[in-house]
């Protein structure tokens, strides 16, 4: 397809899902906030740069294109995962792997939890006990996309998670602040929860009509029994599902919609030490919005000594990109200022080449006297604009680098006992 074509679609402007098409066959399946928008971005001039070559192939075998309008983004969240899963279409689904990616997952007992856990850990799970689960919603490509999914939907719907023990007569924490309906101290029977789960259930399979549907009954049979706390309780739920505001995640659909084909990958590091003794370094990775613990490093600093620090992210970083089978990542943090920066960009130029572009971003945080995070510093190629388009937010990499920070100093302590005891 070409702009032309794109352009005799009379394509709404409403949240929902689409469909690229070759012939009858699905090659492609999408989300957005606004279905014109997102559809157009396909056949922009730079389409190679934002997508990648994956997406301009799909485009050039699409010979038409398909939607559905959902009356949220959030509905068009779980929709578009539930249809990628039906439909395993080619462009969704090559060179993904769905180990890695977040499943939600509803836990077989007496009183469900509804919990997120890991592709690979799933698979661990139900390998070892098939039953373990009523229901798994996924993969879902975007971690904190499904957080803020997930925030909305226990407003409406609260559920029990795994913190959260049955009948312990014991309040849980979330039950205090309205997120739990109470099974913890019985406030809500078994029979009652159940069916709060089947409406989860159906929310998550991205049947939102039928969710409605169901509580519309229930009010009307309150009402005629009289049950007015109830049916007000149903009434409230309606509202909440037909007037959702899902501005997190638009916010999230825009920053990452544009580069939902690529695997976004930051690395931060940071060095530990106590005046230069036991000097350890840490690589820790972030991806989609979402911190990758199975692919954090350590480094145990061996050519420096002193307090160093620029000298230890050197030896560190020099270490860390011989290692070619790692992934590289669109973007390298630093805790530091120009100095820091400047150091991680020599080891860069001395390795790729000062004109490559296929460089890492390098970016450094600069702390307070209170070793608070107050400004990103970025190279001339890495203005605020830049990162944005790649799907990266200042706040995606200040809490890069405070996890940097955390497992540094945890690193430091276990390397730091030890060496007393030598």
């Amino acid at each position: 397809m070409n702009l032309n074509d794109f352009k005799k679609i009379n394509i709404s402007e409403e949240p929902g899902v689409y469909f690229f098409k070759e012939g009858k066959r699905i090659l492609y399946i999408g989300k957005a906030t606004s279905l014109r928008d997102r559809i157009r971005s396909y056949f922009s001039p730079d389409l190679i740069k934002t997508r990648g070559m994956l997406l301009v192939d799909m485009v050039a075998k699409a010979t038409d294109i398909d939607f559905e309008t959902t009356g949220s983004v959030l509905e068009a969240l779980l929709r578009e995962t539930e249809l990628i899963k039906q439909h395993q279409p080619y462009y969704n689904t090559k060179e993904k792997d769905n180990k890695s990616y977040i499943y939600v997952a509803i836990t077989n007992e007496q009183f469900p939890a509804v919990i997120t856990i890991r592709g690979r850990d799933l698979e661990q799970r139900v390998a070892v006990d098939p039953k373990a689960y009523l229901h798994t919603y996924g993969p879902f490509t975007s971690g904190m996309q499904l957080k803020e999914a997930l925030k909305i939907i226990r407003k409406i719907f609260p559920y029990r998670d795994e913190k959260c023990k049955p009948l312990s007569g014991r309040s849980c924490f979330n039950a205090s602040i309205g997120l739990c309906p109470g099974v913890c101290t019985g406030k809500m029977g078994e029979k009652e929860y159940k069916k709060q789960v089947s409406k989860i259930a159906l929310f998550l399979s991205g049947n939102v009509k039928k969710v409605i549907t169901v509580l519309e009954k229930e009010m009307k049979e309150s009402v005629k029994k009289q049950e007015f706390e109830k049916a007000e309780v149903s009434k409230r739920k309606l509202y909440a599902l037909t007037h959702i505001q899902d501005i997190a995640l638009m916010k999230r659909e825009r920053v990452f919609g544009a580069v939902a084909a690529q695997a976004v990958r930051i690395e931060a590091y940071d060095v530990a030490h106590m005046m230069g003794k036991s000097m350890v370094g840490v690589m820790v990775v972030m991806e989609n919005g979402e911190l990758q613990k199975d692919q954090y490093r350590k480094f145990i600093i061996k050519t420096v000594t002193g307090a160093n620090d620029p000298a230890a992210l050197k030896e560190m970083l020099e270490r860390r990109i011989v290692h070619t089978e790692w992934p590289t990542p669109r973007v390298i943090v630093v805790d530091g200022n120009e100095v820091q920066q400047n150091v991680t960009k020599d080891v860069l130029d001395r390795m790729y080449g000062k004109e490559s572009i296929h460089k890492p971003v390098v970016v450094s945080v600069v702390k307070d006297d209170k070793h608070k995070a107050r400004a990103v510093l970025s190279s001339n190629t890495a203005t605020a604009a830049d990162l944005a388009t790649q799907g990266i937010t200042k706040e995606d990499i200040y809490a890069i680098n405070a996890e940097a920070h955390r497992f540094a100093i945890e690193y430091f302590r276990k390397k730091q006992r030890k060496d007393v005891y030598l």
